[in-house]
């Protein structure tokens, strides 16, 4: 979680995994759009600005340079619009805030991920997603976003048939400093959990099926392993988990999930020939069960175990044959690897920058333990994306860069165009992205 007692002048800057690292002159908490805009008015000449977030990212997307920037202190639910099943809110909300926020009005997040540290300009800017082939990104859930740009102006934009809308969608932070929100919500709902273990082979026959059979199916592969984790998720009305029941399942992830894998990570980091073995005893261990609680308590799950990941988008039809190389591959034991490799889907989006492209697709999340060398198996994996055009997610380790950004993104130049209008000094251009726009 953010702490603002790392948020000082002469503080070294780095995400949450450590494998970004930067040594930012200025750092800025302002409490107010006024004081934003002040902030970007001031900006001195080849300058840059980066607002960091929740600093989650795994890509230099979020690394600040000369300044830093948190929107810490504007946070809260604004508004609420009943009829249209609409809430406002600061865009440096953290998503942990927002669960109980919109309960108290009966109303909830359409989805979400499965970790709730991120602030919701940071999930929107980089299009971060949970899972459900009828569901969108955060990115999608806006309806209007209030942003501060460039040149210091303060914009409110609904979202409409328009190239502006299409470039917010997913806009990395490029066009200006996202401090309002707008988004899509809907009534207060639960979710029916269903975790199985299942054969590999036998689940990939029935993936189509399943993945319209429920609104969300989340599959862990295991590098190496016959068997993999499913996870299945369906509405159900308000209903709470006893708080007995929830606390028991809450110590057991963290006893389980964090404790134990954090000591068997250690084991591997020590003895890297060892992950195959892990990863196989992991699969078997795989604890099984069901449960029901309010969606936002089932979203999201303890994360305290750090990793360095890299995510692709392939299009949907893709996922069987890529998964069977995956699996062919990795059973070899070429790669020392013990994470799982999370499988999620999602709905086609309209966004100049959205890694969907408007088609279904399948999100493949590789990890690797931090302190473990993921140079080699994070090479193989964009050599095997290549092959199934998968677009990276943003915010994920990625190889974007001026020579096939076109490629990914047809209508790249027109973004670029855009965000020339509106960031005209170029104030959020950093490193990382004169690298993908020179």
């Amino acid at each position: 979680m953010f702490s603002m007692k790392n948020w000082q002048q002469g503080k070294k800057w780095t995400n949450w995994s450590n494998n970004i690292v930067s040594y930012p002159a200025t750092y800025y908490a302002p409490s107010s759009i006024d004081d934003i805009q002040q902030v970007v008015q001031n900006m001195k000449k080849n300058q840059t600005l980066r607002v960091t977030g929740a600093a989650h990212s795994f890509s230099p997307v979020a690394m600040p340079e000369e300044t830093a920037l948190t929107l810490h202190n504007l946070r809260g639910l604004l508004s609420v619009d009943q009829k249209n099943l609409t809430a406002t809110f600061y865009a440096g909300t953290y998503l942990h805030e927002i669960g109980p926020l919109l309960a108290a009005h009966n109303l909830a997040l359409i989805n979400m991920g499965d970790i709730q540290a991120q602030t919701l300009a940071g999930v929107i800017a980089t299009g971060t997603h949970g899972t459900g082939v009828t569901l969108g990104s955060f990115s999608s859930m806006v309806t209007k976003w209030g942003f501060i740009n460039g040149l210091g102006e303060y914009i409110e934009h609904e979202r409409g048939v328009d190239d502006l809308s299409e470039a917010l969608h997913v806009s990395v932070g490029l066009l200006g400093i996202l401090v309002t929100v707008t988004i899509q919500v809907m009534p207060l709902y639960s979710l029916h959990y269903v975790s199985e273990k299942v054969n590999l082979m036998e689940e990939l026959k029935n993936f189509q099926q399943t993945i319209r059979a429920h609104r969300h199916v989340e599959w862990f592969y295991f590098p190496g392993s016959e068997l993999i984790q499913v996870k299945k998720m369906d509405v159900v009305a308000p209903v709470e988990q006893n708080k007995w029941a929830r606390r028991l399942n809450e110590a057991n992830l963290q006893i389980v999930e964090n404790g134990l894998f954090y000591v068997i990570s250690e084991l591997c980091k020590w003895q890297p020939r060892a992950s195959n073995s892990v990863s196989k005893l992991s699969a078997k261990l795989v604890s099984e069960g069901v449960r029901t609680d309010l969606s936002y308590r089932m979203f999201p799950s303890p994360r305290s175990v750090k990793f360095n990941e890299t995510e692709y988008a392939i299009a949907l039809p893709q996922f069987e044959a890529c998964m069977e190389e995956i699996h062919a591959e990795l059973q070899r034991g070429k790669f020392d690897v013990h994470f799982p490799i999370e499988c999620r889907t999602t709905k086609g989006e309209v966004g100049m920058l959205s890694p969907t492209q408007g088609e279904e697709s399948a999100f493949l999340a590789f990890h690797m333990y931090k302190g473990m060398d993921e140079t080699p198996y994070f090479e193989w994996v964009q050599m095997l994306m290549r092959k199934y055009n998968g677009r990276p997610h943003w915010g994920k380790v990625n190889d974007y860069h001026a020579d096939n950004i076109r490629h990914y993104y047809p209508k790249f130049d027109r973004f670029a165009a855009i965000r020339e209008e509106h960031d005209p000094n170029n104030i959020f251009m950093t490193t990382y992205f004169r690298r993908i726009f020179q």
